[in-house]
């Protein structure tokens, strides 16, 4: 479980297939017995979700949303400017959605109205 540290990229394979990227802060607080000093530690995993369940997470979460993810790990090689490289990432296969969904567009009915001056009117006058 997590925060996504950017918003969800989708992106679709030639044969049509969904695949979304999401990149995951992960926090661990603890206390050091030794000292009694509070201390955290963050581990940050990139995560690929397929499918439906990848259009879900980039049309329902933005950065900062918490998730929790269930998948396997992947290890990954290859080789970039004469060098081995490689990583260690997540395969999502179940992803659940713990924050509530992103204010992306305020309706007008959410908004909160100025208040209405009335010239020459004290507030003790108002009836209400």
């Amino acid at each position: 479980m997590g925060n996504l540290t950017r918003d969800p990229e989708l992106r679709y394979t030639p044969s049509g297939m969904a695949v979304c990227t999401l990149g995951l802060a992960i926090n661990r607080k603890w206390y050091d017995k030794s000292t009694g000093e509070k201390k955290e530690d963050v581990c940050f995993v990139d995560v690929t979700v397929w499918g439906k369940t990848g259009e879900n997470c980039a049309e329902y979460l933005a950065k900062g949303s918490q998730v929790l993810i269930e998948g396997r790990l992947h290890f990954r090689t290859w080789e970039s400017d004469g060098q081995k490289r490689s990583k260690l990432d997540v395969v999502a296969e179940n992803v659940q959605f713990m924050s509530k969904r992103p204010e992306t567009d305020r309706s007008e009915a959410g908004k909160k109205e100025a208040p209405v001056e009335v010239p020459g009117m004290d507030e003790e006058q108002i009836p209400f």
